[in-house]
């Protein structure tokens, strides 16, 4: 595959849906329903305008930022995203070292088919761990000790999945993973198959059978208990809610309808960024992530107070284009497009970019 051909994230999406089979296309591409929310996560980017400065000089342009600690080439992370392997073989390994390379910071999924010990020891910048809550305190536990001794820098916990949406692509396609492939972090715990139904999806049940549907905000305190870890919640919406994880304990938001397959015609996450970016008033970084395809998305993002996005589907489609070699070459289009963006902007730094840009 000449990666060279890719100019923008969306000759990845072209790409994908023409080489992908139908089942893995649909559980990567599909949101909840009528996937209003899919698209209105992209639309709200759409409809903000940039309102650019000139004149101010912009030879001299710095992308990078901190984030918990940690210093970033430029303010993108990886989204958690499940089953890299089920795209390409070089699978989560190689899309952690795609970001390593780029400067960008990977959030590793429970639901990884390389166990998060592999992933994380194939690169050595800063990676941080994305958990679900099951049913089972005890494997939950057990995840949060092994992400803290892999050496895994903050863990972002989902919280707006108490049930699977339906997902109407995953349910046609009876979807499931093939013999081959596991979910390698909880093969300890007996739960590492995902096989396809002969009806329905296997995620859905799956979910059910694992997933803890009465989790509380008491239970981000059981999590803060755990480790020294800084704890992000992902799945927030809402003013109130990003208060309450704060005041439970969250060292981070991350404004997020996962990608619009959970609850469909729910707020695009843009249109809810500034009410929490407001709620939060400056206590902990906010990160949003939802429709983010261009580098105009991450100026308008950080003018509106986030430190930084999450990318999740475009990297699946770029491992359909060409494994690791194909993610850096999405990352990379969309670094460059940012250092673009910023100097059109009259933006000399990421630290930097402010309100008055947006109309």
């Amino acid at each position: 595959m000449n990666l060279s051909s890719f100019i923008n994230l969306f000759d990845f999406e072209a790409h994908a849906r023409s080489v992908l089979p139908a089942d893995a296309w649909g559980y990567v591409s599909s949101g909840a329903a009528d996937e209003i929310t899919v698209r209105e996560n992209r639309a709200a980017f759409d409809e903000i305008a940039l309102r650019f400065r000139v004149l101010v000089g912009v030879e001299q342009r710095d992308l990078s930022t901190e984030m918990l600690g940690s210093r970033l080439g430029f303010p993108v992370l990886i989204a958690p995203t499940g089953f890299h392997q089920l795209i390409h073989s070089d699978g989560e390994i190689g899309t952690a070292k795609a970001a390593a390379a780029a400067g960008a910071l990977m959030v590793v999924s429970t639901m990884s088919n390389a166990t998060m010990e592999q992933i994380r020891a194939s690169v050595t910048g800063p990676m941080w761990f994305q958990l679900y809550v099951y049913k089972d305190r005890g494997i939950t536990r057990t995840l949060v000790e092994r992400a803290v001794a892999a050496g895994f820098n903050a863990i972002q916990v989902t919280v707006d999945l108490p049930v699977l949406g339906r997902r109407e692509a995953d349910i046609r396609n009876c979807f499931g993973l093939p013999p081959h492939l596991r979910v390698a972090n909880l093969e300890g715990a007996g739960f590492d198959i995902l096989s396809a139904p002969k009806a329905d999806s296997g995620i859905a049940s799956y979910t059910t059978r694992m997933l803890d549907d009465s989790l509380t905000w008491k239970d981000i305190e059981w999590l803060r208990s755990l480790s020294k870890v800084p704890i992000l919640v992902k799945g927030v919406v809402r003013g109130d809610d990003a208060v309450a994880a704060i005041e439970h304990g969250a060292q981070g938001i991350v404004v997020s309808n996962h990608g619009g397959r959970q609850l469909d015609t729910a707020i695009a996450t843009m249109r809810a960024l500034p009410e929490v970016i407001d709620a939060v008033a400056g206590r902990v970084p906010v990160i949003v992530d939802g429709g983010v395809r261009r580098g105009t998305d991450i100026v308008k993002a950080l003018a509106m107070g986030a430190k930084a996005v999450q990318i999740g589907r475009p990297v699946l489609w770029a491992l359909a284009a060409g494994g690791r070699e194909g993610v850096l070459r999405l990352l990379e289009l969309l670094k460059l497009e940012f250092d673009l963006a910023m100097a059109l902007c009259g933006c000399t730094s990421a630290q930097n970019v402010s309100a008055d840009l947006l109309v």
